[in-house]
């Protein structure tokens, strides 16, 4: 674990993460950030966004928004959590509205103004714990934010003594092109959560902070008895090696251009002009949203993919969206493979609605 601690400080956003809790799961590591803002706050509630996922505990199912199938009829959950709507630029009404002056690029900022709303209406600063957020939306549809909405989320939290969560559980460690996604949008979080990638697939699972922060934890408050296992650790630290002696940002930010290029001249020429699509992400973490089709559209999608094409595609979110999370090792042949028997598996699915006059 010591070794692991001395191969993860050189690679954190920033030098204040010099304190780590090591854990077994992603969801554990959301606890724990829980756990250690209430502590270290002295307040209860927390403040979440509409479509984030955090897990499947009974603590982190109360905070999960992406789908109901996480949460439905195992309450009374865990109270004092109030939910904000995330930056979703493609379904804000306000871009359907008005697409050309509010976009991703330049967002009309009622998520934020919701926050401050909450703050106002639902939950006061002096009783608000922490904000808790996904870098880039996961489960609720691979959704990355505006570029001004983590500076304004950071003056708020900063303004009212609110602690900034961030998990990175899925969108950490290499997946976007940077170490971690927070590093695209200029500001740090008090706490940062990761897990999956940290050890290629061993259970491990991290929280990091300053260590004035988590010097407030007692001794014992906080553990477990498998975390930090040796033998995780020691995958995490054999993983921090070939992210250094194979290039592996590199190659996701050489990977993701090749995708991006591909996919908006390959896949966006198979559709017919009624049906929309958004193609949308950063690094190797790909959504692809369309809109005009029939529900279940995607999901015949990722059935003919795996059935006559050979290739495992996943769906996201509760709208019509496929995800693209290729390993960050894909080399560009795999790319363009990839791409093809995606397309392939769209227009299979795009002829037999055709044929069968639902489109």
């Amino acid at each position: 674990m010591l070794d692991l601690i001395g191969k993860l400080k050189p690679v954190m956003p920033s030098t204040q993460f010099d304190s780590f809790f090591f854990w077994n799961s992603g969801a554990e590591a959301v606890e724990a950030a829980i756990k250690l803002a209430r502590h270290a706050t002295k307040k209860q509630n927390l403040i979440v966004f509409q479509g984030g996922y955090h897990g499947r505990t009974v603590g982190t199912m109360s905070l999960t928004t992406s789908k109901t199938i996480y949460r439905g009829r195992f309450g009374p959950l865990m109270p004092g959590v109030h939910v904000a709507p995330f930056p979703y630029c493609f379904t804000c009404p306000v871009h359907r509205a008005v697409p050309q002056k509010h976009n991703v690029i330049n967002c009309c900022d009622n998520p934020i103004e919701q926050v401050e709303l909450l703050l106002k209406q639902q939950t006061t600063p002096d009783e608000t714990a922490a904000v808790i957020v996904e870098t880039i939306l996961g489960e609720g549809g691979y959704v990355p934010p505006p570029k001004s909405f983590f500076p304004k989320l950071r003056e708020i939290c900063t303004k009212n003594n609110i602690l900034l969560i961030v998990d990175e559980v899925q969108c950490g460690f290499g997946r976007t092109g940077k170490m971690f996604a927070i590093e695209h949008f200029g500001i740090m979080p008090d706490i940062l959560v990761m897990a999956k990638a940290i050890a290629s697939g061993f259970p491990l699972s991290c929280i990091v902070s300053s260590k004035e922060l988590m010097d407030t934890q007692p001794p014992g408050s906080m553990g477990g008895t498998y975390s930090g296992n040796a033998v995780s650790c020691a995958a995490a630290i054999a993983t921090l090696e070939v992210f250094e002696e194979e290039k592996i940002l590199e190659n996701v930010n050489n990977r993701s251009s090749q995708l991006f290029s591909l996919l908006n001249s390959r896949v966006k020429s198979l559709l017919p002009p009624h049906i929309g699509l958004d193609i949308r992400g950063l690094g190797l973490m790909v959504g692809l949203e369309f809109t005009g089709v029939p529900h279940g559209f995607v999901a015949s999608v990722a059935k003919a993919g795996v059935e006559n094409h050979d290739i495992i595609l996943l769906t996201t979110g509760i709208y019509e969206t496929l995800r693209l999370i290729p390993p960050l090792t894909v080399t560009a042949d795999e790319i363009n493979d990839g791409v093809e028997r995606l397309s392939q598996a769209i227009d299979m699915t795009l002829k037999k609605l055709e044929k069968d006059g639902n489109i």
